[in-house]
């Protein structure tokens, strides 16, 4: 099982898009069961003081389905202040709380930064390879910065720049295979 996921709770956000189409393109690809996690859709219950010793029940329901089954991720992540969104830190955080080994060791991961200026969340890729690494995920070396997203979507907000479509599809293929 694949699961792809949209790394923002920001509402109306332009990463989902990106996340989307991933889906999408993986859906097309591969036998494999595909599913999509989109933290702007789940609940966020689970920031608490104790969150470290009691895991909130939503977050166990999101692990048993979207994230111990999963053999590989595929995380797309915005820029938020030179870094990865924290809703997904704090998702990544409260998902090793549990069954750590089990959602997380051995598995591996596909990296796309969304970003609106020049360098397409670059050091937000590495932070986010860093803290999968930790866990024990295995990193796809081909990361997949998109930058300047104003200028690879149109106004129906679809992604229409050519080399981006050719560079996220050169990405899914190497990571079906990976």
């Amino acid at each position: 099982m694949i699961t792809v996921i949209s790394g923002t709770n920001n509402e109306g956000n332009k990463t989902s898009i990106f996340a989307q189409h991933i889906f999408e393109l993986l859906k097309k690809k591969t036998t494999a069961t595909v599913k999509y996690l989109d933290l702007e859709e789940i609940a966020h219950d689970y920031f608490y003081p104790e969150m470290y010793d009691k895991q909130a029940e939503s977050i166990t329901k999101i692990q048993n389905e979207y994230i111990i089954p999963a053999e590989k991720f595929y995380i797309i992540s915005p820029e938020y202040n030179g870094g990865i969104a924290g809703a997904l830190k704090l998702f990544l955080d409260a998902c090793s709380i549990r069954e750590y080994k089990a959602s997380f060791k051995n598995k591996k991961a596909a990296l796309v930064g969304v970003a609106s200026g020049r360098a397409g969340n670059l050091r937000g890729l590495d932070q986010l390879g860093a803290i999968l690494n930790h866990v024990g995920t295995v990193i796809l070396p081909n990361k997949l910065p998109i930058s300047s997203i104003k200028s690879v979507l149109n106004e129906k907000e679809e992604i229409v720049l050519e080399s981006a479509l050719e560079a996220i599809e050169g990405q899914v293929d190497t990571f079906l295979d990976f």
